[in-house]
């Protein structure tokens, strides 16, 4: 099957493009896989030392669709997990090393955050909401079990029942907050108390670095094909707090309208900060 279209940059993504996508077309489903990877491969670029892939939403699609076709229950089957690196999550990598290790290992870190293009190195933003919502929609066409772990006390059922209703075929399984984490990703209930169910994909939504440090110890032991941290995506979807119109989020403001509805995050921000001083003296 031919693969999403490449981009126009030059170097290794263009030499993949003109030929190796050309000689691999026509071949077998496993030559095809080969060639899946090394298109995923030619796409990673190293931000201030964070590995990021720079992907489309339409190719993450793809690449959750092949693994959640993959044979095998939910505990003996591979297990896949994506994080979603902006330039806030970049700098909290600077400073944590075990963060920094997760992100490297993830089956797919996609660029959440139009601040990554700066680097001059990004093509693509790949919003982590928005890539959220398109895997709902591709559960919701194949009928795979989902799960929503995270978010304050009834925000993750708030969420499934709204996807519910744009998705009327989403087979929801589980939808908890999970109730207290510490900053090392850590509940005060183990896996076993949260009782989840069985499911395909999980979206935690506990924010970073926790999510990403409670997905990376905790995913082997629960029954969860493909696990994605998904940071404050759920108070958007329930409606807790409005997101950004379209227009504001096409110019690339979005993240200065969550800092107007949530002043709080200015601490935060502030990373962006240092984020562009080093991108400049790198």
């Amino acid at each position: 099957p031919d693969l999403p279209a490449l981009s126009e940059a030059e170097g290794i993504r263009d030499l993949y493009k003109y030929l190796w996508i050309p000689f691999f077309k026509g071949m077998t489903d496993e030559w095809a896989g080969i060639n899946l990877l090394c298109y995923y491969l030619s796409m990673q670029v190293n931000i201030l030392g964070v590995k990021i892939d720079d992907v489309a939403i339409p190719q993450i699609v793809d690449q959750v669709k092949e693994w959640l076709a993959s044979q095998g229950e939910t505990l003996s089957a591979q297990k896949h997990y994506i994080v979603t690196p902006n330039p806030e999550i970049v700098m909290m990598a600077q400073k944590d090393p075990k963060l920094k290790e997760i992100i490297k290992k993830a089956d797919l870190a996609i660029p959440d955050g139009v601040g990554l293009k700066l680097s001059g190195d990004i093509e693509c933003t790949s919003p982590g909401i928005d890539t959220m919502e398109a895997l709902v929609s591709l559960a919701a066409e194949k009928g795979v079990a989902t799960g929503f772990l995270g978010g304050e006390e009834g925000v993750a059922k708030k969420t499934a029942e709204c996807l519910q209703k744009k998705y009327k075929n989403l087979k929801v399984v589980f939808a908890e907050s999970g109730g207290e984490v510490d900053k090392e990703g850590k509940l005060l209930k183990s896996p076993k108390e949260l009782k989840l169910l069985k499911c395909d994909l999980l979206f935690v939504a506990f924010g970073p670095p926790k999510q990403e440090k409670w997905i990376f110890d905790n995913l082997q032991k629960i029954p969860v094909k493909v696990a994605m941290g998904v940071g404050g995506s759920f108070d958007l979807i329930s409606g807790k707090i409005p997101r950004a119109p379209v227009l504001i989020r096409k110019l690339g403001f979005e993240w200065l309208f969550r800092l107007i509805m949530q002043p709080w995050r200015i601490k935060r921000q502030l990373a962006l900060i240092k984020y562009v001083l080093l991108l400049i003296i790198r």
